[in-house]
């Protein structure tokens, strides 16, 4: 992507505060990097969200409950700070939240004050994308902030 795709870019742009949503993927690292790249000057913000309903299962009355030890949200947390711990740079913020994903990035976005929202987006099957939809389509439609949704390269 050239600097002539996004016009002006960084703080120049009007973007001064970026959350990255980051959850591992390829394509939420490819995220992190066009934030890096596209938006000199900003100052970022790179928000993971460990998703508190892995270790949940849905209920006859529309809720959810915990299906195991507590101990393996704990852990699935600490695995989750030892890969952000390698993949921020120095200038950079981070902040982990456990719980709904969308919920967690709309909410530290406007929380932080944030000009806009960048993050990945992948292919999902037909049956998954139906029953669980797309978490960027959903940031997307809850967001005050502008959302950035960048696809995964070399995949349609």
């Amino acid at each position: 992507m050239t600097e002539s795709s996004f016009g002006q870019t960084g703080a120049a742009a009007g973007f001064r505060k970026i959350v990255v949503a980051l959850d591992f993927s390829p394509a939420s690292e490819q995220a992190l990097t066009l934030a890096r790249t596209q938006f000199p000057g900003a100052q970022l913000r790179i928000v993971h969200v460990t998703d508190a309903r892995v270790v949940t299962t849905p209920d006859l009355m529309g809720g959810v409950t915990p299906v195991s030890d507590p101990a393996l949200l704990q852990t699935l947390e600490h695995a989750d700070a030892s890969r952000l711990d390698r993949l921020w740079r120095e200038g950079e913020e981070v902040e982990q939240l456990v719980g709904d994903p969308v919920t967690g990035i709309v909410d530290a976005a406007e929380r932080w004050g944030a000009d806009l929202i960048v993050m990945g987006t992948h292919h999902q099957g037909a049956l998954e994308h139906f029953f669980m939809g797309s978490t960027a389509e959903k940031v997307l439609a809850r967001s005050a902030v502008p959302v950035l949704a960048v696809p995964v390269s070399g995949r349609r």
